[in-house]
């Protein structure tokens, strides 16, 4: 069942959706969350503009979906205060920015968070927009003998390049392996499930053998119409979900510009703090 108040306006045929007419500083109906939740399934990423939150009321909106959580990456760190929150901004002296590359977060994980929320709290008068990459819509873009070659594939991931490319000084993750075909566990879509950031190569394969098809990949990820580009405004809120999308933060602000308030949500719907099944895995369960 939807909500019939809400109105929700496709961004891109592939990705993205803004949702009108709430106000998130406000509890909603059970039925109100689960449309937003049916919202960020079918288009990946959604967006709301126009919304004074609290720190608190901002919490308690992500705890309707999962566990708001600040992963502890070395990179972003909490807002003083809080431990479900943390802030986002490019430091004086920094040249790069937060999320500057395509990526995924946290896919460096046993079992990666599934969805991240973005609220601006001050923007750039220019700049500052993120965009966001269907990995649904990359899947089904593949011919069938690609995918075929991919169903059984996993891929390493680490994250040893961004920790060294934010000079974090920490010891990079121990390397994970995930599968490359993920399937949704609502919508039943296939997923593609490398991103350039942090796949290093095939589990088995060497990374000179695995760098061409996963370049083709990224390029492919990359495709404009696959994408969406969201121009932030004081009050946007942005929720997407990691296993469906990419996203990729645009450098061309100035240092202490802009500051976004980020919610990590944790467990639901996708994994119940397990790693990720394969597309295949889940198709046998089914059939058994």
């Amino acid at each position: 069942m939807s909500d019939s108040r809400l109105k929700i306006r496709r961004v891109t045929t592939h990705c993205g959706a803004e949702i009108l007419n709430v106000d998130l500083a406000q509890p909603q109906s059970a039925q109100t969350y689960q449309t937003i939740r049916q919202a960020l399934v079918e288009h990946g990423v959604i967006f709301f503009r126009g919304q004074t939150l609290s720190a608190e009321q901002y919490i308690a909106f992500a705890r309707q979906f999962g566990r708001p959580t600040v992963p502890d990456s070395g990179i972003i760190p909490p807002l003083p205060g809080y431990t479900e929150i943390a802030q986002v901004t490019k430091e004086p002296g920094r040249q790069r920015n937060i999320g500057g590359t395509w990526h995924t977060d946290q896919v460096y994980r046993v079992a990666p968070s599934w969805g991240t929320m973005l609220l601006a709290r001050q923007v750039p008068e220019h700049g500052g927009d993120t965009l966001f990459s269907s990995m649904t819509a990359a899947y089904d873009a593949l011919s069938d003998g690609l995918k075929r070659t991919l169903e059984p594939l996993r891929a390493v991931h680490s994250n040893a390049a961004v920790q060294a490319r934010m000079q974090t000084g920490r010891a990079p993750a121990p390397e994970i392996s995930h599968p490359v075909v993920l399937r949704h566990p609502e919508s039943g879509r296939r997923i593609l499930y490398v991103n350039p950031a942090y796949t290093v190569r095939f589990e088995g394969w060497t990374e000179e053998e695995s760098r061409p098809l996963l370049e083709y990949l990224f390029r492919h990820g990359q495709r404009p119409e696959f994408f969406c580009r969201f121009n932030w405004e004081a009050g946007s809120l942005g929720f997407w979900d990691n296993y469906q999308t990419w996203h990729f933060a645009v450098n061309d602000y100035d240092a202490g510009e802009r500051i976004m308030h980020r919610i990590v949500v944790e467990s639901l719907p996708f994994d119940r703090g397990e790693a990720p099944v394969s597309a295949a895995q889940q198709a046998a369960t089914a059939d058994a």
